[in-house]
């Protein structure tokens, strides 16, 4: 029997356990278990805090590693999750309450401020990175002065957090890290300027609660003794690394979506992208596996439409998901559309009130039914894409034959075809898992089940996944006059 190794892959709405291993050139997967995830609004003295139940995804972490060691025996673990947001540990190693969610209305206008210590664009020179107000750079200016952060002894982004939970070993995982602003995306360390910024501008010792960074790949330690003792490997930790791990692509001339709550649009270089142009389109240069950038958008993804169905069904309508996108694809094309990055449709809320505000707002007449809500977000989101994937060819100088979209996202036959129209090139739709995928494959790398270069762990999981691919049809102008309609 082959080696089995465990992913701990948390996202935004849920979290699961995976179990794979790697046999006659393909990776076999196995769901162990899956768990709920979502913010949760906490009443505090002034105001209502979004916060992530962290201490359940750690305990449907345990159970599912738990599960698949008593059923396998584990090779290895990773755990790979969403970016940004942290835990802070006192002197003890006591969690400070749990997570603020990068939804939280707190970092609204401090971006704005601590530009005032680090201009936008010196600050782009060093970290790459796309402007979100949700960055941990932002967060970190948002929290100063508070009893929680004076209290602080170390900070670590959520993966880091559950794998030091799981080996008592604190380490900074770079994808992940590279997603703080705080990371120079050249030298792939921390970056000084950014420390100093923080310490001597809003009185936070960054640099004090950090610990140090580690590259995907690494053996951080053991899991703990109850856990069985399989080792801990630092994965691409940032779920979209791990996710571009398991593109299939034959070649360097793709681009990707990993569609999800979020949609990270973009193209996989060996260097990072800083120019001004760069940054005045807002892309972001993460850090990837082996050495290479993940340069791309943060496109809001499949948020829009996870929020119009909780809306509808907190009303007290009867929807379901799969009807409804069979309604959309009938209804006509591109009748309304919506610029899904626009910041009111960040926090959670009625999505539909503000997608039918949106319509009004820009001339257009909003959708009369769930199934029209429905395809104005797909749509919408297709146009997004569209805009990221060329901006990401023209700005990196990078040629992009084929589009890979894998993630959930891949399962939407609607969003992938209107992708492909929109986007005027081929789709390649799978594997669903691939974030998953890409974090069992760099275990299995780390601890000698498997060997190879990226392209080899690619050439697995095209040997272990289906896809479908999908041809553009249609006129581009369509999607031309469409965009005209949200773009000042």
């Amino acid at each position: 029997m082959s080696a089995v190794h465990a992913a701990v892959d948390l996202g935004a709405s849920s979290g699961r356990v995976i179990a794979g291993r790697v046999r006659d050139g393909r990776l076999l997967t196995e769901e162990v278990t899956r768990f709920a995830n979502g913010p949760t609004a906490v009443p505090a003295a002034d105001r209502t805090t979004l916060h992530w139940d962290v201490l359940s995804l750690y305990a449907g972490a345990v159970e599912g590693l738990r599960r698949a060691a008593g059923t396998h025996g584990l090779a290895s673990a990773g755990v790979d999750s969403w970016a940004v947001d942290y835990g802070l540990l006192d002197a003890d190693g006591a969690l400070l309450g749990n997570p603020v969610h990068y939804r939280d209305a707190r970092t609204d206008g401090i971006p704005e401020r601590v530009f005032r210590h680090w201009p936008a664009d010196a600050m782009y020179a060093v970290n790459g990175l796309q402007v979100q107000p949700f960055n941990t750079v932002f967060q970190l200016a948002a929290e100063a002065g508070s009893a929680r952060l004076a209290a602080a002894r170390d900070l670590l982004l959520v993966p880091d957090l559950l794998g030091y939970w799981l080996t008592g070993v604190k380490a900074a995982e770079l994808t992940n890290a590279s997603t703080t602003g705080l990371v120079d995306v050249r030298e792939r360390r921390w970056a000084p300027r950014g420390l100093e910024v923080l310490a001597e501008s809003f009185g936070v010792d960054a640099r004090a609660l950090l610990p140090d960074l580690v590259e995907p790949g690494t053996v951080v330690a053991p899991l703990r003794g109850d856990l069985g003792g399989a080792p801990l490997v630092a994965v691409g930790s940032h779920d979209t690394a791990s996710a571009v791990v398991a593109v299939p692509a034959a070649t360097a001339d793709f681009a990707y979506i990993s569609s999800g709550t979020w949609s990270l649009v973009g193209v996989e270089l060996d260097a990072p992208v800083r120019t001004e142009a760069s940054r005045a389109a807002n892309f972001t240069n993460e850090l990837g596996v082996d050495g290479t950038v993940r340069y791309l958008r943060n496109v809001s993804g499949l948020w829009l439409l996870q929020e119009s169905l909780r809306t509808w069904r907190e009303q007290g309508r009867e929807v379901h998901l799969a009807d409804l996108l069979e309604h959309a694809a009938r209804a006509p094309a591109l009748a309304c559309v919506v610029d899904v990055d626009d910041p009111r449709f960040l926090p959670p809320g009625d999505m539909p009130a503000r997608i039918a505000a949106f319509a009004a707002e820009t001339g257009q007449r909003p959708p009369e039914s769930e199934a029209g809500f429905v395809r104005c977000i797909l749509d919408s989101l297709a146009l997004a894409y569209r805009r990221a994937v060329h901006q990401a060819a023209e700005l990196s100088g990078r040629n992009v034959d084929v589009v890979h979209i894998v993630g959930g996202g891949a399962n939407n036959t609607l969003l992938c075809r209107l992708t492909a129209d929109a986007v005027g090139l081929p789709v390649v739709a799978g594997p669903a898992e691939g974030t998953a995928m890409g974090n069992l494959l760099v275990q299995a790398r780390a601890v000698g089940a498997v060997d190879g270069d990226l392209a080899a762990l690619r050439r697995i999981v095209a040997a272990s996944a289906e896809t479908v691919t999908y041809h553009p049809e249609g006129p581009s102008s369509h999607w031309e006059s469409a965009a005209r309609r949200i773009t000042p």
